[in-house]
């Protein structure tokens, strides 16, 4: 089987039981006795410990799976889903935001345009991608890019995975609250599909701008809230201390927001988290897509969009 690769303090366990099949393997090859029944054993004891694990995993814990370093952004599910991409930049007013990528892609045949957050993979990239906070002119190319979808009657698909809007002072100034406000007036009467998907972190309305769509998925192991467990924790206890107790408090998971009717589904990652099995999880992305563009389609435009805003509008609403 291959190995999960740990980086947690709480994959410890794991890690452990790596480490003694890695020693049995060792001790089988330098004296040549057939240890297959201990190696069988160490490896099922393996495989339950890991299912268990990752199938409980705690609040904060799928707050540290969503920033795993190698887990997938935007671009690279774009090159791994996408037969074609054609990147698009700019809105038209003043520049290219970096931390926010678009343009029209085939996927599976079925030509759409795709706009999501890009962090960045290292310090120099996540530099120029200013860590996947956008600034106000990057809601207004994902608006742009939305417009241009309309026009052509393509799908929107967005990718999801910022720690928020770039929260500067040049960015206030700039109007990033009415950036974000605007793009869910006008997603949420666009006339094509809209998927979303939450790849990563999902957090306050950095997440929102591109985030209202007539199916809204969250990976398995990631978060949506409208505060980060850190910040809630320093200014409900003035301390960073409580950030698991927020995580917690916040319902912040994929399963909390499910249940909560806040999200149409959960996508499964595989065993370990996306980062694992990058492939296999945007093949699961791709299946998804093509399957819910395959039924939103043949909806008249009219239902679709009536839809879409009644399913927002019943969020938070208390029926005795």
């Amino acid at each position: 089987m291959a190995y999960i690769k740990t980086s947690f303090d709480f994959e410890k366990p794991l890690a452990d039981l790596v480490q003694q099949i890695e020693k049995v393997k060792q001790v089988a090859d330098k004296t040549k006795v057939d240890m297959s029944a201990t190696l069988q054993e160490l490896e099922d004891r393996l495989a339950q410990t890991s299912s268990v694990l990752y199938n409980n995993l705690t609040g904060w814990q799928k707050v540290q799976m969503s920033r795993h370093a190698d887990r997938p952004q935007t671009l690279d599910y774009i090159n791994m889903i996408c037969d074609d991409f054609i990147e698009l930049h700019g809105d038209r007013t003043v520049r290219d935001d970096k931390a926010i990528v678009g343009g029209f892609g085939t996927i599976g045949g079925q030509s759409v345009m795709i706009i999501g957050h890009q962090k960045g993979k290292n310090t120099k990239e996540r530099q120029f991608r200013n860590f996947g906070m956008a600034n106000p002119e990057g809601y207004r190319k994902a608006l742009r890019l939305m417009r241009l979808a309309e026009k052509f009657n393509k799908p929107v698909v967005t990718f999801i995975d910022t720690m928020g809007a770039y929260p500067g002072l040049e960015a206030e100034e700039r109007g990033q609250g009415e950036a974000i406000a605007r793009n869910l007036l006008e997603m949420s009467v666009l006339r094509v599909p809209i998927l979303c998907f939450i790849v990563g972190e999902g957090a306050s309305g950095g997440a929102l701008g591109i985030g209202i769509g007539d199916k809204v998925y969250m990976l398995e192991h990631t978060w949506y809230s409208v505060i980060s467990p850190e910040s809630c924790s320093s200014i409900l206890w003035r301390s960073w201390d409580y950030k698991e107790r927020a995580a917690d408090c916040l319902k912040l998971t994929s399963n909390d927001m499910f249940k909560n009717g806040l999200i149409d589904g959960v996508v499964a990652e595989p065993l370990g988290g996306a980062h694992q099995d990058p492939e296999a999880m945007a093949a699961t992305l791709k299946d998804t897509i093509l399957k819910d563009l395959g039924v939103l389609s043949k909806e008249k435009t009219d239902k679709l969009i009536a839809s879409r805003i009644d399913k927002f509008c019943a969020m938070g609403v208390v029926q005795e």
